[in-house]
C-alpha cells in the first residue's frame, strides 16, 4: 500500500511542476497585465501557494509513506487531499464551461487524484 502513497507523491510533484509552467503555458505575462494589480498579485500568489501545497504533499508522501497508511493523522492527510481533488473536480463543472478536450482530460486526472489519495484510507 505504501506504493500507492509514493504514487500520490509523484502525482503531487507533477502538479507542482505543471503549476510552475503556468506563466508560460497561459501567457500570464501578457494576460495578467490586463488585470488590476491586486487581482494580478492574487492570481500569482494563489498559484505559488498551490505549488507549495503540492510540494509539501509530495514530500510527506515520499518521507512518511508508512505513516500515511498506518496512523490516524496520515489517513486524515490522505483524506484531506482526496477531498481536495474531489472539490477540484466539481469546480471543473462550475467554472469551466469550455468544450476543449484538455478540460475533460484534466477532469479525469483530478478524479484519478481523488481515488489515489482515497485508496490508502480504506485498505
Amino acid at each position: 500500500m505504501s506504493t500507492i502513497v509514493l504514487i500520490c507523491g509523484f502525482y503531487s510533484l507533477a502538479f507542482a511542476i505543471f503549476h510552475l509552467m503556468f506563466w508560460n503555458i497561459f501567457g500570464w505575462k501578457k494576460d495578467l497585465a490586463r488585470l488590476r494589480p491586486e487581482n494580478r498579485a492574487i492570481m500569482q500568489i494563489l498559484n505559488l501557494r498551490l505549488i507549495y501545497v503540492f510540494l509539501f504533499a509530495a514530500l510527506m508522501c515520499f518521507v512518511f509513506p508508512d505513516e500515511m497508511i498506518s496512523t490516524a493523522m496520515g489517513k486524515a492527510f490522505m483524506a484531506g487531499f482526496s477531498l481536495f481533488w474531489l472539490g477540484r473536480t466539481v469546480e471543473q463543472f462550475v467554472f469551466f464551461r469550455m468544450k476543449h478536450p484538455a478540460v475533460h482530460m484534466l477532469t479525469v486526472v483530478f478524479i484519478l487524484g481523488m481515488i489515489l489519495f482515497a485508496v490508502p484510507i480504506f485498505f
